[in-house]
């Protein structure tokens, strides 16, 4: 029963990540019939992001509290149905508030999904389990990308909407119609609201949190960045370089089953996982800033080793979060620290949008992301230094 639980949860949060994770497949289409510019696009990445910085905490705390089955069908039913309505948006400020209800649904999936796989395994599979779970958002974004733009292109950006608001909703129902709780389950009592914000004194997650902030910045960058520069800088037709941020998003999807399946069985920390997949993300990005990233071919392979690592880290990091968290404050943690990434993400897009904007190139983006990676890895090594004993599973 486990693995079809695992199977409902991971398609699930592909659906429900679908259009939003396809956003930047259609950065092209929606520059040219919307008449924006990147800042423009990044802002609509961002509109996804924004009620999550409130709503995951809620969520969190929904989920100690009530069945996950009801929490996340709920909040992927509301993403079909926002995304439905959103075919009747006039235009780029319609389309603003459409993303911004999508993302009050978006909420409810991410901490709901993980909580559910997590209750189903024990630590010795759960990364693994996670992994394959969270592989579903760059598995959605993959199938995005791939469909999205070919049916933009012939029946418009309106179409792309229906399009992820059937599939949501189709995971919506998936979800309530499979997901048990496990039986036998213990459901601890949630501890009052003074102990809440406690959890960020506890050294493995104040790390984790460290990474996931850089990494998070990173991946969002991804998939504004990946398909503009190498259109405008590598030379590449808009439909190939639609096809290599798919490709990206495959190796992400390998990227979060394999780095936490080997979390799971590596004599090394979960956190040393997550740490390796920031140095590797810090040489890809230092990459793109020589004249590799002008290259079609070496971008492409800069860009797949960013998705594998850059997309990958997420898997073994939830399963970090959750051994972090205290007995009945699962839900509340995995939320807390999915709220604190959301600050990279609603604020990441726009800010490398108007680097981009005003500068006209992209090495001011990438190299802000670089440092922003070599600030986590600073700032995580006097951490470590700090803190004896703290490599955590």
């Amino acid at each position: 029963m486990r693995w079809i639980i695992l199977a409902v949860a991971t398609f699930t949060q592909a659906a429900a990540a679908f259009f939003a994770q396809g956003l930047g497949a259609l950065g092209v289409q929606l520059q040219h019939d919307l008449g924006i510019g990147v800042a423009q696009l990044g802002l609509l990445m961002s509109a996804v992001q924004f009620v999550p910085l409130v709503g995951l905490l809620v969520a969190g705390e929904m989920l100690d509290r009530l069945d996950e089955r009801w929490v996340v069908g709920g909040g992927a039913g509301l993403i079909g149905v926002a995304l439905i309505a959103g075919t009747l948006a006039p235009g780029y400020a319609g389309l603003l508030v459409v993303l911004l209800v999508v993302g009050a649904g978006y909420s409810t999936v991410q901490p709901g999904g993980s909580k559910s796989v997590a209750s189903w395994f024990d630590a010795s599979r759960r990364g693994t389990a996670m992994g394959i779970r969270q592989a579903g958002l760059p598995l959605g974004a993959a199938i995005a990308s791939a469909t999205l733009p070919a049916i933009g292109a012939v029946h418009g950006w309106r179409a792309t909407l229906l399009t992820g608001g059937a599939v949501a909703l189709a995971g919506a129902a998936a979800f309530v119609l499979v997901y048990r709780r496990p039986p036998g389950l213990v459901v601890a009592p949630a501890r009052a609201a003074g102990g809440r914000l406690v959890l960020l004194g506890d050294p493995a997650l104040r790390r984790a949190l460290l990474c996931g902030v850089s990494l998070i910045s990173v991946q969002t960058g991804l998939g504004l960045l990946t398909v503009l520069h190498l259109h405008e800088v590598a030379g590449l037709s808009p439909g190939r370089a639609a096809a290599i941020l798919v490709a990206a998003q495959g190796a992400g999807v390998a990227g979060r089953i394999a780095l936490a399946a080997f979390s799971d069985r590596a004599r090394v920390s979960r956190q040393s996982v997550v740490t390796g997949s920031l140095l590797a993300v810090a040489v890809a990005l230092v990459l793109l800033l020589t004249p590799l990233g002008g290259s079609p071919v070496a971008a492409t392979v800069v860009f797949v080793w960013l998705g594998f690592f850059g997309i990958g880290w997420y898997g073994p990091w939830v399963a970090l979060v959750t051994e972090a968290a205290p007995a009945g404050r699962t839900g509340f943690a995995i939320g807390l620290a999915m709220a604190v990434n959301q600050v990279a993400i609603v604020g990441v897009p726009p800010l490398l949008g108007l680097l981009r904007d005003v500068t006209g190139g992209f090495a001011t983006s990438w190299g802000v992301l670089a440092f922003c990676v070599a600030l986590a890895l600073a700032g995580l090594s006097r951490t470590t230094v700090t803190i004896p004993g703290s490599a955590s599973r």
